[in-house]
């Protein structure tokens, strides 16, 4: 019986470690970027600020994360975040804050505003409190 029990047992780990590497092969990993501009805000702003934002997202953790760099702002930045979901040219509200964090865990809504690119990118300033420059968020290559 104790036999059995053993057999049972180990079948029973490779049918566990087997299920864990097929959920593993089907987990994705998607790229994002967005080249940030004052042209680009709704309504535009004059800044001669600009930058760019590489976001990774993976499906089995469902985490993103994220990282950019921004210059010639009109001063220092005061947030960032991401926001939608929002087609190109239309304004939405905060989806993810990115001030100081570089990475989140995305609801099923969220990830599915992200891969239909209906996601946008700012960074706000004092002198531009409603976003000085801004980057539609869509899939890398």
């Amino acid at each position: 019986m104790k036999r059995f029990f053993e057999v049972f047992s180990i079948g029973a780990g490779i049918l566990l470690l087997g299920t864990a590497l097929v959920a593993t092969a089907f987990a994705q990993t998607t790229t994002f970027k967005a080249d940030l501009k004052g042209a680009s805000e709704v309504p535009p702003t004059t800044s001669q600020g600009v930058g760019n934002l590489s976001a990774t997202y993976d499906t089995a953790s469902k985490k993103l994360t994220w990282r950019g760099s921004v210059s010639g702002l009109s001063g220092n930045a005061t947030a960032a975040h991401f926001h939608g979901p929002a087609d190109p040219g239309k304004n939405a509200g905060v989806l993810v804050p990115a001030m100081g964090v570089s990475s989140g865990t995305l609801t099923d809504e969220q990830a599915k505003a992200f891969m239909a690119g209906q996601i946008y990118f700012n960074v706000h300033t004092a002198a531009n409190p409603n976003g000085e420059v801004r980057g539609q968020v869509v899939k890398g290559q």
